[in-house]
């Protein structure tokens, strides 16, 4: 690595966690890329059965890390770690906002095969930059590469040397990594070591170069949306170990960026501004909720007291009776009802008793073929529930045999 490269790459902040068994400090600059990684051979020696020295042990050992009383990390800060046998990574770019305001970052190992863990702290001490933001930047994507073989301080540094190489700044920083998975991008297939694609963005403190603004140029333009490659004079320095995608850069110049702040008409759709929202403060006042209650419930029950008074009334003290209905109804009416009720009435009697004799009307009087008046055939202590209401002729006695006709023309009694 030259002496440019290694100079451009000490203004990007990495840290190794450190194998000392107290916190660690560490003072990442505010707009710099921030690399802190953490090393699965110090904890494996905080799990038991603690390895002697030489023994090779490789347990599976997975990190969660989040922000002390949080249950996770602060918006600017990311963590990695594809598999249990490799290191995790915490990346990120600190923001103004944080400056001076100590970060403590709780870090916990979990030992996949023991279920042991072990907790260590990470305090992370945002300083100011002099220079920051730098006004010029430039977001690259690398095609060939994932977020965590990016983060590594080898390539890293080789590829801040490239952009060196190409723009040519006094100062060049390191901004931020993102992996494309954060961008929306999808998850490539498992075939031919297909990679998923990281966002690098740098600043320098000098315009773009001639070879980066060579994408602007028409020709470029209708090549990108063609979906074809566009001819970049100093892609070369980078294909030999990266892969970028020309029609992804994003070039920023803050000294030109001005104000896009548009006065809004109010029209139409429009709500008026109401103001900056306030909330209510923590000292309310108690509130009686007494009158309220009976408000509540006392008008209605009252309500309902006089209706049920009123119905009350009108279904008992308004009856007029039933001597003055009788007065008013005609007596062909009340002879008629009268008539009926003692008809029912016998009904009814009649049918509480079961051992009372048979009606006439139901038993035969007279033989259908002879005449004779027949006596009754039951008894008084006849079931009348098995006694037809009607004789049939083959049931009565003394009955005569009809003469039938024979085929031979003969008659026989």
């Amino acid at each position: 690595m030259s002496p440019a490269t290694t100079g451009a790459f000490l203004l990007t902040v990495y840290t190794i966690f450190s194998k000392v068994h107290s916190d660690r400090n560490v003072y990442p600059s505010a707009g710099v890329l921030f690399v802190h990684v953490l090393e699965r051979e110090y904890f494996k020696g905080e799990f038991p059965p603690y390895p002697k020295p030489g023994e090779i042990s490789n347990d599976p050992i997975t990190f969660n890390t989040n922000l002390m009383g949080y249950p996770d990390r602060p918006g600017w800060l990311r963590y990695i770690q594809r598999t249990p046998y490799s290191d995790g990574v915490l990346y990120g770019s600190p923001t103004a906002e944080n400056v001076g305001k100590p970060t403590v970052i709780e870090i916990t190992a979990y030992n996949r095969r023991t279920f042991e863990t072990a907790r260590h702290n990470l305090i992370i001490n945002i300083m100011s930059a002099e220079d920051f933001p730098l006004p010029y930047q430039a977001e690259f994507f690398i095609k060939n590469m994932n977020v965590e073989e990016m983060l590594a301080s080898e390539v890293l540094g080789d590829f801040l040397g490239a952009v060196k190489n190409v723009w040519q700044p006094e100062r060049l920083n390191a901004i931020n990594i993102t992996s494309a998975l954060d961008r929306g991008g999808r998850v490539p297939l498992p075939i031919n070591d297909m990679k998923e694609g990281v966002y690098v963005m740098v600043g320098a403190d000098v315009p773009f170069s001639s070879c980066l603004r060579e994408v602007e140029n028409p020709q470029n333009q209708l090549r990108c949306s063609q979906e074809m490659e566009p001819v970049i004079t100093c892609d070369k320095k980078f294909r030999t170990q990266f892969y970028i995608d020309w029609c992804k850069i994003s070039l920023v110049d803050k000294t030109k960026q001005v104000s896009t702040y548009q006065e809004v008409i109010r029209g139409e759709g429009i709500l008026p501004d109401g103001g900056e929202y306030k909330p209510p403060s923590d000292s309310l006042k108690s509130r009686d909720y007494y009158t309220d209650f009976l408000i509540t419930l006392a008008v209605p029950s009252a309500v309902a007291l006089v209706l049920f008074l009123i119905l009350a009334y009108i279904m008992c003290c308004r009856r007029e009776g039933v001597e003055k209905r009788n007065m008013q109804t005609p007596d062909i009416q009340l002879v008629h009802h009268s008539a009926i009720q003692k008809s029912t009435k016998e009904l009814r009697d009649m049918s509480k008793n079961r051992e009372i004799a048979w009606p006439l009307s139901t038993l035969p009087v007279f033989h259908p073929v002879t005449g004779e008046i027949l006596p009754p055939l039951h008894t008084d202590n006849y079931e009348s529930t098995n006694m037809p209401l009607m004789q049939t002729q083959q049931n009565l006695p003394h009955q005569t045999q009809i003469p039938q006709q024979q085929t031979t023309g003969k008659w026989y009694s």
